[in-house]
């Protein structure tokens, strides 16, 4: 009986060891679920202020030059200006009023530009192939995938020019398949796509990337 006892003990010993165990490590994990939550708003703050800080520089600097340009004629030849901002290249600003959202464009991409800025991935407003892409921030490129079709949105130049255009088609892509990221009628024989520029990010979980097709108005 003594032995029974004794074994009995050890077993309750060694559940209450297991389950104080599995209480630590839940704890831990819903810490760094936390921590990971609170890092993510700070970051997603912190590209915000940054994105907005560089847009009013690029602002100021077109209201400075006080163009009066028309909006651009398809040109597949033509390069698109750039205004250099702490060694960096923009081809201007993404504005979307139905979000309050306005981000400066870089002229290249790379991941660390996506921390401040949407970056242009490939293509020119000239020929009406842009893509741009941006990180999925919650304040920054997030909101695209919500974006009702129809949305305005305008591009302004670093020289001065507005170009409006409206979302017409939001799509749902695999991040290898470049080909239909940047494809359409313009650009491609065999493309059936009608778009003049895409903007894109990342959707939940990071496994597919939310496409916004944006046809200009004339």
């Amino acid at each position: 009986m003594e032995e029974n006892n004794s074994l009995d003990t050890r077993k309750a010993e060694k559940g209450r060891h297991k389950g104080t165990l599995l209480i630590i490590l839940g704890l831990i994990m819903i810490l760094g679920a936390l921590g990971l939550t609170a890092y993510n708003i700070w970051d997603g703050n912190r590209a915000k202020e940054a994105a907005n800080r560089i847009t009013d520089v690029l602002i100021d600097k077109i209201s400075e030059d006080n163009s009066d340009l028309q909006v651009p004629i398809y040109d597949p030849n033509r390069q698109m200006p750039t205004e250099i901002i702490d060694g960096i290249e923009y081809i201007g600003v993404l504005e979307i009023p139905g979000l309050d959202l306005s981000l400066p464009i870089t002229m290249e991409w790379n991941y660390d530009l996506l921390k401040f800025a949407v970056c242009r991935f490939t293509g020119s407003y000239f020929s009406d192939d842009l893509v741009i892409c941006g990180h999925n921030y919650a304040k920054v490129f997030s909101p695209i995938k919500w974006i009702d079709i129809g949305e305005d949105v305008y591009l302004t130049t670093v020289d001065g020019m507005t170009i409006h255009y409206t979302v017409t088609n939001r799509e749902t892509l695999e991040p290898t398949d470049i080909e239909a990221f940047i494809s359409n009628i313009h650009n491609s024989a065999t493309s059936k796509m009608d778009w003049d520029m895409t903007l894109f990010t990342c959707n939940i979980g990071g496994q597919t990337r939310c496409a916004v097709r944006c046809s200009r108005v004339e």
